[in-house]
C-alpha cells in the first residue's frame, strides 16, 4: 500500500510520489521482466518451433515477396523493414538471427537463401549487412504456407500501426526438423534438429496411433540429425530415456578415417566434426595440446579444408594404433563434445513446460488441423461471396436487355436494379463494374462452369470440416508430400549423423600405444638379472650368466607387455617389457627396477596376461587363487599379494588352469584335491592346501583330472599318471597326503 508524501516547503500541497514497498516493486518489475524474456525473446513456440525474431524475418521478407524464385535483396532492406515494424531490438540482433538462417552448418534446413559472406564453420564473421543479400528457401515458403488464407492468428505490432502473426502455419515440424536453443529467466531450451523425412514418419504413425508414446515413435525417430553429421555414440537406452522425459545430452564424436601414406605411414583425416564446434578454436585447441606435450601420439595437425572439412592428423610414429590416438583426442578436445536436450518449449504458445518427443510431434499436429480448418472455412467464405457475384451475373443474362435500360436511363441504377431484380448491393455493385466485353455468350457459359465448380468444391470442404477422420485423411496427404520433397535419398532428406555403440572406456598409457609392438623372449636368472633377446628363442641352453648365476625362468613376450615378478615375501611386481635390457650382455639386476626387500629373492616371473589366474602358495602349506589382474602395479614398491609369516615364504606360482590340484610336501607326500575347494582372493594368506608334521610344501600343480597327472624328471622326460591310478592320492583339501607315485622327482617338484 502506498500512502501520500508529506509535501514540501513552499506551501504547495501536490504530493511529490508515492511510497510503494520495494520488495513489491521488484516482484513486480522482475515478474514483468522474466515473461517478456519466456514469451518474447527466449523460447520457441512448440506449434512452428520459431521464437519471435525469426518469425518476424520471416514474415518481413514475405511481405518484400522474397519468394524463393524471386532477385535477391540486400539484407540491409530486410534488417531495416523488420526492426522499424515489428522488432525493435536492434538491428544487430535481427542481422545475427538472419545469418544463423542461412548457414547450412547451423540450420538443418536453412530458411534463408543467402548470397555474399555469411560466416563458415572456422567461425569467421559474416559480412555486414549493406553488403550480403538473402531471399527465403523452399523451407521457409512452406512455414508461411497459407498465410494469407486467415490460417492463424495476426496481433497488434509494437507501434500499433501494423499487425504480425502470432504463430506461423508451419507445414512442417520445423520445431524438431532445425531444433533451437535460448536461455531465458530461470530455464532455457536446448533442442538439436532431426531428419525431417524421419519426423514425417513418425507424425503419420502418431495420426493413425493417438495414444503412441515417444518410445514407440523411436522407431521411426531414430535420434538427432545435425547438420555438420558426426556420430552418436550414446546407448539406443539413454537416447530413449532423453526423448521420454524431454531431457538428457547426446554425445556427438567427429568422423575419422585413416589414409596410408608414404613409406609405411598413416594419417587420421576429420571429415566432419560435432556441432556447433568452431573448426579453427577446435584447430588450435588441438595444436596447444601438443604443444604442452599432453598428446603424446600426436606429431601434427594441420588444416586441409576447402569447401568441405579436412582435418590431417599426423601420429607420432607408424606403430601408434589409429583407435588408441583418435580415443586420446576424444578424451582431450572438442573432437568429442555433448549436446544438451532440454525440451522446454511454448506449449500452444503460452506455457513454458518440458515435453516428450509425441508432445512436440502432438502439439505441431494439432496446430496443423486448426491450420486446415481455418483455411477451409477461409476459403467457404470466398467460395459463398464468389457464388453471390455470379448469381446477379446469371440473373443479368437472362434479362440482359433490361439491365442495359435500366443502366441507361436510371439516375439511380444500382438501386433500380436491386428494387428490380432483388439482388444484394454486393450483386448490383459487381453488375455495375462489369465491362461489356464479358457479356459474350461465352462468358455466360463459363460463369456457369466455375458455378457448378465452386457448388461442388463448397460441398466438399463441408463435409471436411463435418468430419474429423477427413481432416486427419488430408494432413496425412499433406505430410506424405512433404516427405517426397525431403526424401532419405535425396540431397538436403539424407541422414548425416550416424550411430555407434559407446566406446569402452579403458585406462591406457599413452606411452605405451609409441611402443612397436615385437617379438622378444625374456630370460630371468636365479640371482635376478632381466634382460631380453628379440624374436622368441625356444632354445635358450647356450645363455650365459654372471659367475655361478644360473636360469630361472624364460618365457615369450611381446615389447608390448607388461612382466610380473613375484618375490618370495609374497610382493607381486610390474615391469614394462620394453623398458628391459637388452644386446649380448647379461643385463640389469632386478633390485634397479624393483623395490625387492632385503632378504627376499625373486621367485617366478610371467608375462601378465589380462583375466588369467594363477594358484599361488607359501612354504607352510596355505595358498588361494589369485587372479593376475589383482597383480598389477604402477609403483616400484609393487603389491602385497601373499602374506607370508615369518620363517615361511612363497614357493609355488601355477597357472590355475584344470578342476584339480597335486601339491606335494618336504616330507614328500603328496595330496590331490579339487580346485574349488580353494578361494580366489585378491591378497591374503589363503587356506590350507596340504598338512604336514615336519617341514613344509615344496611344489604344486593344476591339471585336468581327466588328463592325468604330468610331471618331468631331472633328464627331462615327461611322466604322466591316469585318473584311475590317482585314486589313492585323491582327498580333501588339508590332509596329509601319501607318498608319490613310483618315479616321481627326488627334487619334490613337478618340473
Amino acid at each position: 500500500m502506498g500512502k501520500n508524501v508529506t509535501p514540501p516547503p513552499g506551501g504547495s500541497s501536490e504530493p511529490v510520489g508515492e511510497e510503494v514497498s520495494l520488495r513489491e516493486a521488484l516482484e513486480e518489475r522482475y515478474l514483468a521482466y522474466a515473461l517478456s524474456t519466456i514469451m518474447g525473446r527466449a523460447l520457441p513456440d512448440a506449434r512452428d518451433g520459431l521464437k519471435p525474431v525469426h518469425r518476424r524475418i520471416l514474415y518481413g521478407m514475405n511481405i518484400l515477396r522474397l519468394d524463393p524464385g524471386s532477385p535477391f535483396k540486400k539484407s540491409a532492406k530486410i534488417v531495416g523493414d523488420v526492426m522499424g515494424s515489428f522488432h525493435p531490438h536492434g538491428d544487430q540482433a535481427i542481422y545475427d538471427a538472419l545469418v544463423r538462417l542461412a548457414q547450412d552448418f547451423a540450420s538443418r534446413y536453412p530458411l534463408v537463401d543467402g548470397q555474399g559472406n555469411f560466416g563458415n564453420i572456422d567461425g569467421d564473421s559474416a559480412a555486414a549487412y549493406r553488403y550480403t543479400e538473402a531471399r527465403m528457401t523452399d523451407v521457409a515458403r512452406l512455414l508461411l504456407e497459407g498465410i494469407d488464407e486467415d490460417a492463424i492468428d495476426f496481433r497488434e505490432n509494437y507501434s500499433g500501426d501494423q499487425k504480425e502473426p502470432v504463430v506461423l502455419p508451419a507445414a512442417l515440424p520445423h520445431l524438431l526438423a532445425n531444433g533451437a536453443q535460448g536461455i531465458a529467466v530461470g530455464m532455457a531450451t536446448s533442442i538439436p534438429p532431426h531428419n525431417l523425412a524421419e519426423l514425417c514418419d513418425a507424425a503419420l504413425y502418431l495420426v493413425s496411433n493417438p495414444r503412441a508414446n515417444s518410445e514407440q515413435l523411436l522407431a521411426f525417430v531414430r535420434g538427432p540429425d545435425f547438420p555438420t553429421g558426426g556420430i552418436i555414440v550414446d546407448a539406443p537406452e539413454q537416447i530413449a530415456e532423453a526423448y521420454k522425459t524431454g531431457r538428457g545430452s547426446f554425445r556427438i564424436r567427429a568422423r575419422w578415417t585413416r589414409e596410408e601414406s608414404a613409406r609405411g605411414m598413416w594419417v587420421a583425416v576429420v571429415t566432419e566434426i560435432p556441432y556447433m564446434v568452431q573448426k579453427s578454436r577446435l584447430i588450435e585447441k588441438l595444436a596447444e595440446l601438443i604443444d604442452d606435450k599432453k598428446l603424446p601420439l600426436v606429431a601434427e595437425v594441420r588444416d586441409e579444408s576447402a569447401e568441405d572439412v579436412r582435418v590431417v592428423i599426423e601420429p607420432r610414429n607408424r606403430a601408434v594404433d589409429p583407435a588408441t590416438m583418435m580415443e586420446s583426442l576424444f578424451r582431450l578436445s572438442e573432437l568429442e563434445s555433448r549436446f544438451p536436450l532440454n525440451m522446454n518449449v511454448l506449449v500452444d504458445g503460452v506455457s513454458p513446460r518440458v515435453v516428450s518427443l509425441s508432445e512436440a510431434l502432438k502439439q505441431w499436429l494439432d496446430h496443423r488441423r486448426n491450420v486446415l480448418q481455418r483455411r477451409a472455412r477461409n476459403r467457404l467464405s470466398q467460395i459463398a461471396q464468389r457464388l453471390e457475384a455470379l448469381a446477379g451475373m446469371l440473373i443479368v443474362f437472362l434479362n440482359l436487355d433490361e439491365v442495359i435500360r435500366i443502366i441507361r436511363e436510371e439516375d439511380e441504377p444500382k438501386e433500380a436494379l436491386m428494387a428490380r431484380f432483388a439482388m444484394s448491393e454486393a450483386q448490383a455493385n459487381y453488375v455495375l463494374d462489369t465491362r461489356l466485353r464479358s457479356l459474350r455468350r461465352l462468358e455466360e457459359m463459363q460463369l456457369r462452369s466455375e458455378n457448378d465448380a465452386l457448388v461442388a468444391e463448397r460441398t466438399g470442404l463441408e463435409e471436411l470440416l463435418a468430419d474429423e477422420s477427413r481432416q486427419w485423411k488430408a494432413i496425412r496427404d499433406q505430410i506424405r508430400e512433404l516427405k517426397k520433397k525431403f526424401a532419405p535419398d535425396s540431397k538436403i532428406g539424407k541422414r548425416r549423423t550416424t550411430f555407434d555403440l559407446a566406446p569402452v572406456v579403458a585406462d591406457f598409457d599413452l606411452s605405451e600405444a609409441m611402443i612397436e609392438r615385437e617379438p622378444i623372449t625374456v630370460v630371468l636368472s636365479r640371482k635376478g638379472w632381466i634382460r631380453t633377446m628379440k624374436g622368441h628363442q625356444a632354445d635358450v641352453s647356450g645363455v650365459s650368466f654372471k659367475g655361478d648365476d644360473d636360469l630361472l625362468a624364460a618365457f615369450f613376450a611381446e615389447t608390448t607387455s607388461k612382466i610380473l615378478l613375484l618375490a618370495t615375501n609374497g610382493r607381486a611386481f610390474t615391469l614394462d617389457a620394453s623398458k628391459l635390457p637388452g644386446g649380448r650382455g647379461f643385463g640389469e639386476p632386478v633390485r634397479l627396477m624393483a623395490d625387492v626387500e632385503e632378504g627376499a629373492d625373486v621367485f617366478a616371473a610371467f608375462p601378465y596376461t589380462p583375466g588369467a589366474k594363477m594358484l599361488v602358495a607359501s612354504s607352510d602349506g596355505r595358498g588361494f587363487i589369485a587372479p593376475q589382474d589383482e597383480m598389477v602395479g604402477n609403483t616400484r614398491k609393487g603389491k602385497a599379494l601373499l602374506n607370508v609369516d615369518a620363517g615361511a615364504r612363497m614357493c609355488a606360482v601355477v597357472p590355475a588352469q584344470g578342476d584339480h590340484v597335486a601339491t606335494i610336501g618336504e616330507n614328500r607326500k603328496m595330496l590331490v584335491f579339487p580346485l574349488a575347494d580353494v578361494p580366489e582372493m585378491a591378497r591374503g594368506k589363503g587356506v590350507r592346501l596340504q598338512r604336514y608334521r615336519d617341514g613344509g610344501l615344496s611344489d604344486a600343480r593344476v591339471f585336468v583330472l581327466k588328463e592325468g597327472l604330468t610331471w618331468q624328471d631331472s633328464a627331462g622326460r615327461t611322466f604322466n599318471v591316469a585318473k584311475a591310478d590317482l585314486k589313492d592320492w585323491i582327498g580333501a583339501r588339508a590332509e596329509a597326503g601319501r607318498l608319490p607315485p613310483k618315479g616321481f622327482p627326488k627334487n619334490n617338484k613337478f618340473g
